[in-house]
């Protein structure tokens, strides 16, 4: 299937990821610093590129670097290359992209310009001025799975969930396991919409998801409607991207893109210059990729404390989310009591683990 390769792809990718701090040459850029974010869709969405936009007017507002952005730039090389090389005449010596679908372009424009720096999320490739990155929101997902399997009643509960490349399958899979710690007969029943955006398709599976019974939604879909659903029919929810609860009361935690972390640090960095790029890099809770906002009202004091003692480990490293032992739908083991995933684990992460109740389209 078309989305099994681009799992392998991004998997390949991973293992290449590797900081490569001894193999990057430096690169200082020419001028002031001038930011151009490129968006794939529009600012506004209330997900993805909205977190995107939100470290961007921060990054301003702490440093008085000016930026721009381009809304709605599609995932084809030639329209990336178009806006990419106008920003590059009008002066702008960093570029901020965030689509998947921009790598392969961004990693040829990026060679033909040595002088401009350009990062990227998700990024999956790397140059001498082009730094990729992503972050661990397996670990902020779990969190708000434990909220999930504190709070369900009837022991059922549902993900919306996108297109199924690993990067939303280890956030499916690492949601139960954390509701799993709070609930162990809890099962998950999980929908694809095989769009990152679409609001319409977004409600209609959570409206069937809770037509199946479940108590409480979880998702990774870029728009509100899953929480706006959860609302609508009187269970809990937990959002994705941004801090959902914003749009309704059944929110009662978000797994958030804390960018903010990583974009202002870094074009700080690439501002006094010389800039090394890092590869990629792959950010947990501790580096400032993600994080939970959590918790609701609904959410009982015991609950709240657990949780924040379970986020500190992980923050400290004395527990990884995919610990074992860990078993997949079919009852094969993916890792055995004691071990742990390592990345090339959970970028290859192409099935769903035991007690999710769904298929991977």
């Amino acid at each position: 299937m078309i989305f099994q390769r681009i799992c392998l792809l991004l998997f390949a990718a991973a293992l290449l990821a590797v900081p490569l701090s001894g193999a990057m040459a430096q690169v200082n850029i020419e001028g002031e610093p001038k930011v151009a974010f490129i968006y794939f869709n529009v600012k506004d969405d209330g997900g993805w590129v909205q977190a995107q936009d939100e470290a961007r007017m921060k990054l301003e507002a702490d440093t008085g670097i000016e930026t721009a952005y381009t809304e709605g730039v599609e995932e084809v090389a030639s329209k990336l290359r178009a806006v990419v090389e106008r920003y590059i005449r009008r002066g702008y010596n960093i570029i901020a992209a965030s689509g998947f679908g921009y790598n392969d372009a961004l990693l040829e424009i990026a060679n033909e310009n040595p002088n401009i720096a350009f990062f990227n999320a998700p990024g999956t490739v790397s140059a001498d001025n082009l730094e990729g990155y992503y972050a661990r929101t397996y670990e902020s997902q779990f969190l708000c799975g434990m909220v999930a399997g504190a709070l369900t009643k009837t022991n059922k509960i549902g993900f919306v969930a996108a297109i199924p490349l690993s990067l939303t399958n280890w956030n499916v899979n690492a949601w139960h396991l954390g509701a799993r710690m709070m609930n162990p007969d809890v099962q998950t029943h999980v929908i694809f919409t095989n769009a990152w955006y679409d609001p319409v398709k977004e409600r209609a599976t959570a409206q069937a998801l809770v037509e199946q019974g479940v108590d409480f939604l979880g998702q990774h879909q870029d728009t509100p409607s899953t929480q706006i659903v959860a609302e609508e029919s009187g269970i809990y929810s937990s959002g994705y991207h941004r801090d959902m609860s914003e749009y309704t009361s059944a929110t009662q935690c978000s797994s958030v893109w804390t960018w903010d972390r990583y974009i202002t640090p870094t074009v700080k960095n690439i501002a006094s210059g010389p800039w090394k790029s890092s590869g990629v890099r792959f950010l947990g809770i501790k580096d400032g990729g993600t994080d939970m906002v959590c918790c609701g009202s609904a959410v009982p004091q015991d609950v709240v404390d657990r949780i924040n003692a379970v986020r500190e480990e992980i923050v400290n490293g004395s527990r990884h989310v995919f610990q074992g032992p860990i078993t997949r739908q079919d009852g094969s083991q993916v890792i055995g009591a004691g071990e742990r995933l390592d990345d090339g684990g959970v970028w290859g992460m192409t099935y769903l683990v035991e007690g999710v109740v769904g298929e991977l389209p």
